[in-house]
């Protein structure tokens, strides 16, 4: 089994943590034993669009720095990086994990293993108190509506995956539905999904108005994807 393993971190305004998260991925990738291979070979950020240092502050540390010269949104980013990636194995990060990144081995345990096609992090409780539960409630009745499986996590963005479960299926959806349109595609395949524990950490949302409208926007782009899914299960998502 081809074994590797190139990260994906799509980065809109993140320069105050991305330095951070990467600094940690490259701790844990040398301090790898004596012997034993590397954790992962290759580092790729996107850069968004930002409008901050992103691109300077992810430059020292990643392989490649891709550029979006406008804001293309997660989906469309994550694409746009494992169309340049070079590994069979291939890894999906928030850009702000910061310190929580060093727990990468968690997550890539079990498709290095081979006993998932695709491994979904599960993260801790949120510190404080968030939404509603609405936008996760509706992506886990639809993931399981339209492919039969039932996810704990539909929402995470925390993934490893073999680059056949991407390669097998449609372009990925845009935005933020992009998690909900991979676990289905790769559910309705027939992929092995697991959905394993990891204490990443990441920037968390409140009940302010800029929280809700964060989730406002998700639940659209969930909702859309849904929507796509089922009327069009072989066309590209918005």
């Amino acid at each position: 089994m081809e074994r590797t393993v190139s990260i994906i971190i799509p980065a809109w305004n993140e320069a105050g943590r991305i330095g951070n998260t990467l600094r940690e991925l490259h701790a844990i990738r040398s301090g790898a034993e004596a012997g034993t291979p590397p954790l992962w070979d290759e580092l790729l950020v996107v850069d968004d669009g930002s409008s901050d240092d992103t691109f300077s502050e992810a430059l020292p540390w990643a392989d490649r720095v891709l550029v979006s010269p406008v804001n293309l949104g997660k989906g469309a980013a994550l694409e746009l990086g494992a169309g340049h990636a070079l590994g069979g194995i291939l890894v999906f990060l928030d850009a702000d994990l910061e310190a929580s990144a060093r727990h990468l081995p968690v997550l890539l345990a079990p498709v290095l293993s081979g006993d998932a096609d695709m491994a979904v992090a599960r993260l801790p409780a949120p510190k404080r108190r968030g939404g509603f539960g609405l936008v996760k409630g509706l992506a886990r009745f639809g993931i399981r509506a339209l492919s039969g499986y039932s996810a704990a996590a539909p929402l995470s963005g925390q993934r490893a995956l073999r680059r056949e479960v991407l390669s097998g299926a449609p372009k990925l959806a845009r935005r933020f539905g992009i998690e909900v349109g991979l676990t289905i595609d790769a559910a309705r395949a027939g992929y092995r999904i697991r959905e394993v524990e990891v204490p990443f950490r990441h920037r968390e949302t409140g009940r302010d108005f800029r929280g809700f409208c964060h989730r406002g926007r998700q639940f659209i782009s969930v909702g859309r994807t849904l929507v796509h899914k089922w009327l069009f299960p072989s066309r590209t998502a918005p």
